[in-house]
């Protein structure tokens, strides 16, 4: 197996930023995704720029390429020495599933609306074709030698796969309707990463062998423009404006900042050991560079296009992918309260309700829960516990009236940025 080409490969498919539904809703996170080579995937939280937590992979090694779908709920690692795609749910960050596809997996890429994945194999020389809904895999298309990078046009209708070859490149065109190739790209030396204009008219080659970067016209099919950049190219990731592309120089350690309309090479920005990977936030405000050999991620500002920090993630680190992740989904069970008479009034005991992440139904602990009757009279507050549980008692003032408490109680969690907001109903029983 040579080594190289693998470690290389570059594919990261830009994000939708979704915005949630209603304005005092949690806002959610950005995340990064950093699929090591040396195992695991480092989950960089973008607001602190450390890492917040680190996922395990199917086989625990060697995933290449990280992609997240276009409604952030979802992540896709290949794994290229267990033939794998591992699929990450992005709220609570856990593997849900490895499916088999073809022969060390390199590229993924999420067509609009999630619908499907597309996996480039490289040795196979073919594109495994994910059905997202029931997570297998329904086509196998043949296109060469060295499948690479990937990327899906704007409307879905198609797949572009670059082929790492020696000598001079090509760019394979899927049409997604019959999942065959209809059009072959000429483009530079060992064509690796590829990226999508946001507007959906330009691709955006990298010619590890040209040290170039192709612009390809997505109507045309052909090439429009060359700009030259630094030795060994293989990421790139574009601006959301679509003024500038970020490619990194594998073996000048740098970064070149490409204008897209002239297609001239603006600036080299230094980063670390052996850059492979690059992926703008969703603002595009900060670039994430993965350093193969330096096993960190630089952060640039790209106002100023100045590396501002460094992050240290796993061994080897290659594929990276930024996206906007909502909270997960949370669920709230209430249970039964007993009502006591007193003087003046009454008092509830052992109002509870216990918190659980609804994807894992793992406890969430330390979060605020609020205990009110079902006519919004407000009862108590508590604080899960370790095992997700909340629990207070109550003195109610007799002008609650016993009718409305025997209608049970409500309660209520309002959520953050990593779990979404819950509410239930509980009874109460006359003691």
């Amino acid at each position: 197996m040579r080594l190289r080409p693998l470690v290389m490969a570059v594919a990261v498919t830009s994000a939708l930023v979704v915005t949630p539904a209603q304005a005092a809703a949690p806002a959610g996170r950005v995340l990064g995704y950093v699929a090591n080579n040396g195992g695991g995937v480092s989950v960089i939280d973008t607001a602190t720029n450390a890492v917040s937590t680190t996922i395990s992979d199917s086989g625990s090694n060697s995933p290449y390429m990280a992609a997240v779908a276009f409604d952030g709920t979802r992540g896709y690692v290949t794994n290229s020495q267990q033939n794998t795609l591992t699929v990450i749910d992005t709220p609570t960050n856990t593997v849900d599933r490895s499916i088999p596809v073809g022969t060390h997996p390199a590229g993924v890429a999420v067509a609009p609306g999630g619908g499907f994945a597309y996996v480039t194999n490289y040795l196979d020389g073919t594109v495994s074709v994910v059905d997202t809904a029931t997570l297998t895999v329904t086509a196998t298309v043949s296109v060469g030698s060295n499948a690479d990078g990937v990327v899906v046009t704007r409307d879905g209708s198609a797949v572009y796969v670059t082929h790492d070859v020696p000598g001079p490149g090509k760019v394979s065109v899927i049409d997604t309707t019959a999942n065959a190739v209809v059009a072959t790209i000429p483009v530079g030396n060992a064509a690796t990463a590829i990226a999508a204009s946001a507007d959906g008219t330009r691709m955006y080659v990298v010619n590890k062998g040209s040290d170039s970067v192709s612009a390809i016209d997505v109507a045309s099919r052909t090439v429009v423009g060359t700009a030259a950049v630094g030795f060994t190219p293989h990421g790139i990731a574009l601006t959301p404006n679509g003024t500038r592309a970020y490619v990194t120089n594998s073996e000048f350690d740098s970064v070149s900042v490409v204008d897209l309309t002239t297609m001239t090479e603006l600036q080299k920005i230094v980063v670390g050991d052996r850059p492979i990977s690059v992926a703008l936030t969703p603002d595009g405000a900060s670039a994430y560079v993965t350093n193969f050999n330096s096993n960190t991620v630089s952060i640039i500002d790209t106002a100023s296009n100045t590396v501002t920090g460094s992050i240290a993630v796993g061994q080897r680190p290659v594929g990276i992918a930024i996206n906007f992740v909502p909270p997960a989904a949370s669920k709230l069970v209430s249970g039964t309260a007993l009502l006591q008479l007193r003087l003046l009034g009454f008092t509830v005991r052992g109002l509870n309700a216990t918190l659980t992440d609804k994807h894992t139904g793992v406890p969430v602990a330390g979060q605020k829960v609020v205990f009110r009757t079902v006519k919004g009279n407000p009862l108590c507050t508590a604080t899960t516990n370790s095992s997700g549980k909340a629990t207070c008692d109550s003195n109610v003032s007799l002008l609650v009236g016993l009718s409305t408490l025997l209608q049970g109680f409500t309660a209520s969690y309002a959520g953050n940025n990593e779990h979404g907001g819950a509410s239930s109903h509980g009874y109460i029983t006359l003691l």
